[in-house]
């Protein structure tokens, strides 16, 4: 077992690898579940396939590993305040006043959103105490806007250096 400092020591070298910033959605017996996250990351072109990661104790852990699917949306860089509304609250909370569209999966995508990426779950693994969620890309759109990242623990910008 590591000791408390060892583990914000590693939290902080983990903060030093830049992320995007996304918001996951589910639709689970009826209801639409979302949540922050930065664990987004390809896998393959092809298959189209995309992977995240959420911890085994989430209280929504089970629409988003039961409901067959899930859809992400990658922030743009003016919804910073959206990554804290979908980190924590009720999820009618988290939906408050965000304009959404509702796709043919019946999942959400958030309006506004650099890009996105509805999926059905292709496999989960268990990784320690998390499950790394995989999905097979049903569809996908994108725009030029400016993504949301996160580095060192704060809201980022991303900017392409000089060629």
């Amino acid at each position: 077992m590591h000791n408390t400092t060892d583990a914000m020591d590693y939290r902080k070298a983990l903060s030093s690898f830049g992320t995007g910033v996304t918001v996951v959605t589910a639709h689970f017996e009826g209801q639409d579940w979302a949540m922050t996250c930065n664990s987004f990351s390809s896998v393959s072109l092809n298959p189209r396939l995309v992977l995240w990661s959420i911890r085994r104790e989430a209280s929504s852990h089970a629409a988003f590993t039961q409901s067959g699917g899930f859809t992400v949306s990658v922030l743009a860089e003016h919804q910073a305040a959206l990554a804290g509304q979908f980190a924590t609250g009720s999820m009618a909370d988290r939906f408050a006043n965000v304009p959404v569209a509702r796709l043919d999966s019946q999942r959400l995508r958030l309006a506004g959103a650099v890009a996105w990426f509805d999926c059905d779950i292709h496999q989960l693994i268990e990784a320690g105490d998390h499950h790394i969620v995989l999905g097979a890309v049903r569809g996908f759109g994108s725009t030029d806007a400016g993504g949301l990242g996160y580095y060192r623990s704060k809201m980022a910008q991303f900017a392409a250096l000089p060629a």
